[in-house]
């Protein structure tokens, strides 16, 4: 007999059909026992007065007949919850081992590295799977944005040459005789297919050696790009602007419910989003706690928490523009300000107390490419690709890039990036922890 998927049972009262799931909840009541079964679309009650032997987390075929439950035992919180399956026959597909843990509570109480250890069972649970449908609103309203400024989509390698930024915190890999390097993030490839299509935008996975574990960061991380040609500051402001909102509030309408559950609330997205020089928040923060960061070369991250603050309240915004960061802090092919070169056309976009997104006009001079390569103490030999572009021409242009993991983490008010990547990877794990699996040293 053909499945069934849980949510479409609603259309099938009075019907025989077959559904296939996981046991989620196991009630026994004497000679009836209720199921609660899983698949991708919900949760579905069913009722049998046979003798099952059945655990959380089993596979099984159930079928029977659909049929209307009483009213006042509607559940109103699931997909299903107007209807039940009186089984017929239950098949087991597959069994399962007795559980670590719980997993019928409605929030999954577990430490962050049992959630992790246990990756496989974890993502199974509705409140933790539902970070990931999230997610992918979040690539999706991200994508539709890019395409909105008539960006075309590309794929770019995530082994390099060369380091992406320069420093020291590179993976460097043995790429057959020759050492090579995975990339820092998608940057200098996305320029080169500047002069290709004019716009681009990509999703790329990014890699850096941090010698350090915060609730912010991960060695393995992914990044939504976008980068333009023929623009300047102010237009490049208004696309990162776009896309950031665009994409938020996608996600916001297409997953409010979601939202709500993680009891989020709306975000506040004003038709103006409020810009400011990196040096002009610091003085309004100064002014704000009487805390002096105004000789600092960035803004710290209690600062990006207090000028978000300031911006819900003076400008109903959970966005700010924060530009013209110093052009020694900013990497290699930023441009400085022609109106001060000691700050740079660069900019952050900040949500909700934190930076989600960087970018910067970009450098298109081949000359002055060169010379900025070689004061940052760097070969432009190791860069011979990348400027290969720009001695046949690179025109005016500039982008951005978001992480989709943070992103998603501030959305749900998520207490760490871990929690919204499928298979983090850090200095402390990949998979397993390095202590639990004997790979460290």
């Amino acid at each position: 007999m053909q499945r069934t998927l849980i949510s479409d049972t609603v259309n099938k009262i009075n019907e025989k059909v077959t559904i296939h799931g996981w046991v989620h909840i196991v009630r026994n009541h004497g000679k009836i026992t209720f199921l609660d079964l899983r698949d991708r679309t919900g949760l579905l009650q069913i009722v049998t007065n046979q003798v099952v032997d059945l655990k959380p987390e089993d596979v099984i075929s159930v079928t029977g007949k659909v049929v209307t439950r009483p009213e006042k035992l509607i559940n109103p919180r699931i997909v299903s919850g107007t209807v039940e399956l009186q089984a017929k026959e239950i098949t087991i597909l597959a069994q399962a081992d007795t559980l670590p843990f719980d997993m019928n509570k409605e929030v999954l109480d577990v430490t962050l590295p049992t959630l992790l250890d246990y990756r496989t069972l974890t993502l199974r649970h509705p409140h933790v799977n539902k970070i990931f449908r999230v997610q992918e609103a979040v690539m999706e309203g991200f994508r539709q944005a890019a395409q909105k400024l008539g960006c075309v989509e590309i794929f770019t390698p995530t082994i390099s040459a060369s380091a992406t930024e320069g420093g020291a915190e590179v993976f460097k890999v043995k790429y057959y005789d020759h050492e090579a390097f995975m990339i820092q993030s998608p940057q200098l490839y996305k320029q080169m297919m500047v002069p290709v299509f004019e716009r681009v935008y990509l999703t790329s996975h990014a890699y850096r050696a941090e010698p350090s574990v915060t609730s912010r960061h991960l060695s393995e991380s992914i990044q939504l790009d976008c980068e333009l040609a023929f623009v300047d500051f102010p237009e490049l402001l208004d696309a990162v602007e776009f896309v950031g909102s665009e994409t938020v509030n996608y996600v916001a309408k297409t997953y409010g419910d979601i939202l709500k559950e993680y009891n989020i609330e709306a975000p506040h997205i004003p038709a103006k989003i409020p810009r400011i020089t990196m040096r002009e928040a610091q003085k309004i923060i100064l002014e704000r706690t009487g805390v002096d960061h105004t000789q600092e070369l960035d803004l710290m991250p209690e600062d990006e928490r207090e000028i978000c603050k300031w911006g819900l309240e003076k400008h109903d915004s959970d966005f700010i523009t924060i530009t013209h960061y110093p052009t020694k802090k900013r990497s290699f092919y930023t441009m400085p300000d022609p109106a001060n070169p000691e700050y740079s056309l660069s900019y952050d976009f900040l949500f909700r107390g934190v930076e989600i997104l960087s970018g910067s006009q970009r450098i298109n001079k081949h000359d002055e490419l060169v010379s900025a390569i070689k004061d940052r103490g760097m070969n432009p030999a190791n860069f011979k690709m990348y400027l290969q572009a720009f001695e046949y021409g690179m025109p005016p242009e500039g982008g951005f890039s978001f992480g989709l993991e943070r992103l998603t983490m501030l959305l749900l008010g998520l207490s760490n990036v871990r929690e919204a990547s499928l298979f983090p990877r850090d200095m402390e794990r990949v998979d397993f922890r390095f202590s639990d699996t004997k790979i460290k040293n």
